[in-house]
């Protein structure tokens, strides 16, 4: 079972990645290659949708449940991702401060709403179809090809992974105390580097860095 649960972990990050991509298209007219990862898949997408299987199967009759839960579960998830990866590299992902409802710019109601709608979707609909197909397919032949996407994610993971930190190695190395300082720096470094580099950027075209050193307010004399 696990191996199915892999492979619909990466049909649903494809989705995802598929999903911001084309909301990307039509907000700012031009492709964007999103995601922290290089590949075309945003990992959350998939555990959040891997989530909502094992919890929410068992309701797939009552749709208020269904969505609340959803919501829930979604926003738990979301928050608690872009918390983790703020203290691991010290950069925010995405901010939902300028939207309404928010807590701390992490998560917003308007895109709980969507997961909750998603997640109705997801049980009653999409994972039924993509299950139908998979047990189509012999056991053996599943877990090979879990086994190669699950290397392909792992190598994927590492190599990203060691970009954005060498991203966060600039902005230790960035002397001046403010945001869009150390924002530009990087922007510079990535245009000068490596393809992936300027991936990211583009992914996160909004990417805040978080800088430890907090501003001292001047005292009026």
């Amino acid at each position: 079972m696990f191996y199915k649960c892999f492979i619909l972990f990466i049909i649903y990050s494809i989705l995802g990645w598929s999903l911001e991509v084309l909301l990307s298209l039509y907000e700012h007219k031009r492709f964007v290659n999103r995601g922290f990862l290089i590949g075309p898949y945003c990992p959350i997408y998939g555990a959040g949708s891997i989530l909502l299987t094992l919890l929410l199967t068992n309701y797939e009759n009552n749709i208020i449940i269904l969505f609340i839960l959803s919501m829930v579960i979604c926003g738990i998830l979301e928050y608690f991702v872009s918390f983790i990866l703020e203290k691991i590299f010290k950069l925010r992902w995405w901010d939902y401060t300028n939207m309404k409802f928010n807590i701390n710019g992490r998560i917003c109601l308007e895109t709980l709403v969507i997961f909750g709608i998603f997640g109705i979707l997801l049980i009653k609909i999409t994972n039924p179809f993509l299950l139908n197909i998979l047990n189509q397919f012999n056991s053996n032949f599943l877990v090979i090809i879990a086994i190669i996407l699950m290397s392909i994610f792992i190598v994927d993971i590492i190599i990203s992974s060691n970009i954005v930190f060498n991203i966060k190695t600039i902005t230790r190395n960035t002397k001046k105390d403010s945001t869009e300082e150390i924002s530009n720096a990087i922007k510079k470094f990535i245009h000068n580097n490596l393809f992936m580099y300027n991936r990211i950027v583009k992914a996160f075209p909004h990417l805040t860095i978080i800088n430890k050193k907090k501003k001292k307010k001047k005292k009026e004399v």
